[in-house]
């Protein structure tokens, strides 16, 4: 299926059932969300890489209009529904500002692995554990799948577009795993680093050890 979408270009990968506010202050998005919210329709968010609109971004809706300025600037309220791909960039459409694109829908799949989950699941926590950081989710363990994970795995925005782009979940919990385990590893030592750094210029107690 193809259709056309306003879109609205950012440097950011939004995956699908994510929340993402956003506040627009540009004349053109502001025309493209009164329009949005006028008709009940959707809009899309391309990545911008390399100050390149990519190939690849995600349809979202506009779940409400938290608040609105007096010189016209909104905050809003977005969900993530789908990934699109651009098959044609509209640069001119009659009375807007905003530009659109032809898009297509590839088609996704969900189906996952249980042993596989689980390990993403507890490379994801070894590596919070090692950063000191406390993240929750608000879904159950067995309710997560990769989208929800791939924020907060550490990747770059290149790795989270690739991730984006891949229509299994098993390539996408795959592709989670290997990036884990390979940073997993240099953010343990960088750990052990910067306790070398502490311990440099206190007395310590040391041994000599079997010599």
């Amino acid at each position: 299926m193809t259709n056309f979408i306003p879109i609205f270009p950012l440097g950011v990968v939004v995956y699908p059932d994510e929340q993402l506010n956003l506040h627009i202050f540009e004349p053109r998005y502001k025309q493209l969300i009164r329009d949005c919210i006028a008709e009940n329709k959707p809009f899309g968010i391309p990545a911008v890489i390399d100050k390149k609109m990519v190939e690849y971004g995600t349809l979202v809706e506009i779940v409400r209009l938290e608040k609105t300025y007096d010189n016209g600037e909104m905050d809003v309220v977005t969900r993530g529904i789908k990934v699109f791909r651009i098959l044609e960039v509209i640069r001119s459409i009659p009375d807007k500002m905003f530009t659109g694109a032809i898009v297509s829908y590839p088609e996704n799949h969900f189906n996952s692995n249980g042993r596989l989950h689980a390990q993403v699941l507890q490379a994801l926590r070894e590596l919070h554990h090692i950063l000191q950081i406390n993240k929750t989710f608000k879904k159950a363990d067995e309710e997560l799948i990769a989208y929800d994970i791939a924020h907060h795995a550490g990747l770059s925005l290149h790795e989270e577009y690739e991730v984006l782009h891949l229509f299994q979940e098993l390539q996408r919990l795959e592709y989670l795993k290997r990036h884990l385990l390979k940073v997993i590893p240099l953010m343990a030592e960088m750990e052990r680093l910067k306790d070398r750094v502490k311990l440099n210029g206190h007395f310590r107690n040391l041994t000599a050890g079997d010599v």
